[in-house]
């Protein structure tokens, strides 16, 4: 079956029971408050759940008697200004509220599986119905009214329960990876932290570590691009390895940059743009002129990327908080960092490089996780693939 052939469509709307929708006046903050309020950058289509890049905080009181409404566990936040049409699952507890610029949406469970809803809200020709209903040039928007405007296929519940388990699954392993990810560097930071406070021995950040520029070949020339080659921009920062990247160069682009290839593990830090972004290679990747890469001919490169976390917090706390316009090389011949010694550089190495192989391990496997849901989903739904042969 073809849900976007043999299906009924209906509007958005009548798949729901409700929308959470709290937009049009500003919540007010208390940076000591016990109550997470997102932002739009923490709905990420890649991700089941929201990430928390971009927190505010809220007392209690206001978390009471402010919102016209709080989000449930299964819902759907959707993102409504900005990239309009981004999505996650709400999780189960629920830990966080929305108010500006996203809602969230209650699925009707006797018309449309919340799951499914989830993975067909995110497939390529809803988002090419969102994106064609948004207004504005500068900064999209995508009004309420326009919900209606938004038809939903409606196979079977038994089919839309097999393709949304099969989604949330594979994204469910995803978000467990994240999460063994996320607990695994804070131990290694924990580490190096606990020697890197201990050390006596202060030094010059440059030149212990080399700060070094990247290019980009010239856009119009067709020998250059999509290649094999990775190219790293500050759009693609990963958490901390980075192994996708929107752009590939080819050998002969990369002969015609500034950018060398940088190995596996080589720490990258954005530069304009999105400034202070701090990531490491997961496989060799040149990069553009918007970034630096960050090497050592006597640091080991995990130990690069502690250090250069410590100088570009540093680098921020200078700045007062304050947004970075760019970061210049001599930003960082400013810097001074405590230097490990020999003995305790082999120390943390010996307790965080398992920590950061299995990082890696994990990225990788969700890289080949998410190759392997966005290429079954749309067949699922086209009918190329039967869904009786799909075994959860």
């Amino acid at each position: 079956m073809n849900i976007w052939k043999d299906c009924k469509k209906i509007p958005l709307p009548e798949t729901l029971t409700f929308i959470v929708d709290n937009r049009g006046k500003t919540v007010p903050l208390d940076d000591d408050g016990e109550h997470i309020l997102i932002a739009t950058n923490c709905i990420r289509n890649e991700k089941l759940y929201p990430s928390y890049e971009k927190i505010r905080r809220l007392s209690e009181e206001i978390y009471q008697t402010w919102f016209r409404a709080h989000p449930l566990p299964g819902d759907i936040i959707f993102v409504c200004k900005g990239t309009p049409g981004r999505t996650c699952m709400v999780p189960d507890p629920v830990d966080f509220c929305i108010a500006q610029d996203m809602v969230a949406l209650r699925a009707n469970e006797s018309i449309v599986y919340n799951k499914y809803l989830l993975a067909v809200l995110r497939s390529w020709q809803v988002q090419e119905q969102i994106t064609n209903t948004s207004v504005g040039d500068v900064i999209p928007h995508f009004k309420k009214q326009f919900f209606s405007q938004i038809l939903i296929p409606i196979p079977p519940m038994g089919l839309q329960k097999k393709i949304g388990d099969l989604y949330y699954e594979i994204a469910l392993l995803e978000e467990k990876n994240n999460k063994i990810n996320e607990n695994l560097l804070q131990q290694a930071g924990a580490v190096f932290n606990k020697f890197y406070e201990e050390s006596p021995n202060r030094q010059p950040f440059t030149p212990l570590i080399n700060v070094l520029g990247g290019g980009t070949p010239k856009t119009g020339n067709p020998d250059f691009w999509d290649g094999h080659i990775p190219f790293f921009t500050p759009k693609d920062v990963g958490a901390p390895y980075t192994f996708q990247t929107e752009k590939h160069i080819t050998e002969s682009g990369l002969a015609h940059c500034n950018s060398r290839l940088y190995q596996k593990d080589t720490t990258f830090v954005t530069a304009r743009g999105t400034v202070g972004k701090v990531s490491l290679a997961g496989t060799p990747m040149a990069m553009n002129q918007s970034c630096y890469a960050l090497v050592s001919e006597t640091v080991d490169p995990l130990l690069v990327y502690f250090y250069v976390l410590k100088a570009v917090a540093s680098l921020k706390h200078k700045a007062s908080g304050a947004v970075f316009d760019a970061i210049v090389t001599r930003d960082f011949d400013s810097e001074t960092i405590n230097i490990l010694s020999d003995d305790d550089s082999k120390k943390v190495l010996s307790i965080i490089k398992p920590m950061m192989d299995t990082i890696h391990n994990n990225s990788q496997e969700n890289m080949q996780l998410a190759a392997l849901r966005d290429s079954l989903l749309p067949k699922l739904m086209s009918g190329e693939l039967d869904v009786s042969n799909i075994d959860l």
